[in-house]
């Protein structure tokens, strides 16, 4: 059986690539024991959306499975309204788009073409400053796509005895920097 990559595990893998094997080795224990105070905030701010009560309108898709088996992606997007076909993916609070944001805003946009939806505009929206940010299709950004494309390739061929290029700053701000051999 072929194993799916998580939506999730887009962003964490562009922050760091070990942090995946971090995830899985903890698998279903509590996740108290390891995460940072900003990720607790961050679950607590996505509560409407996993209990899909942030809508009650028949159009808007909240917090529903999706997959595609073209690129061997799962997970759940945040919100999905099928009239305007916008998929907006909520964080937070966004002080920079990073490219794990628009990787997982893709993964969820090819989950949901490859479902029969149809997406013709995509959007990040921070949570805490009621600001929204528009993305490009991938269509329309070639070289975010690629990215996008490499990435997927990366952390299906990603070798945990891999050495990886550490970046001190988050690896300081990493919630599994005491258990990994790469922090200096």
């Amino acid at each position: 059986m072929e194993e799916y990559i998580q939506i999730s595990w887009l962003n964490d893998f562009v922050f760091c690539p070990k942090s995946i094997y971090f995830h899985r080795l903890y698998g279903k224990t509590s996740s108290f024991a390891y995460e940072s105070n900003a990720q607790f905030k961050g679950k607590l701010a996505h509560k409407a959306i996993d209990n899909q009560n942030y809508s009650t309108r028949k159009n808007v898709y909240q917090g529903i499975e999706v997959y595609s088996s073209s690129f061997g992606l799962c997970g759940k997007i945040d919100i999905y309204d099928e009239k305007k076909r916008l998929l907006t993916e909520r964080k937070k609070k966004i002080v920079t788009i990073y490219d794990g944001y628009i990787f997982q805003i893709y993964a969820q946009y090819f989950c949901l073409l490859e479902m029969g939806y149809e997406v013709e505009y995509l959007k990040l929206y921070s949570k805490d400053d009621n600001k929204s940010y528009e993305i490009a299709l991938p269509n329309q950004d070639i070289t975010m796509y690629e990215k996008f494309k490499k990435l997927i390739t990366d952390i299906q061929n990603f070798d945990i005895q891999d050495k990886i290029n550490i970046n001190k700053k988050k690896c300081l701000k990493c919630v599994y920097n005491l258990l990994c051999d790469e922090v200096i």
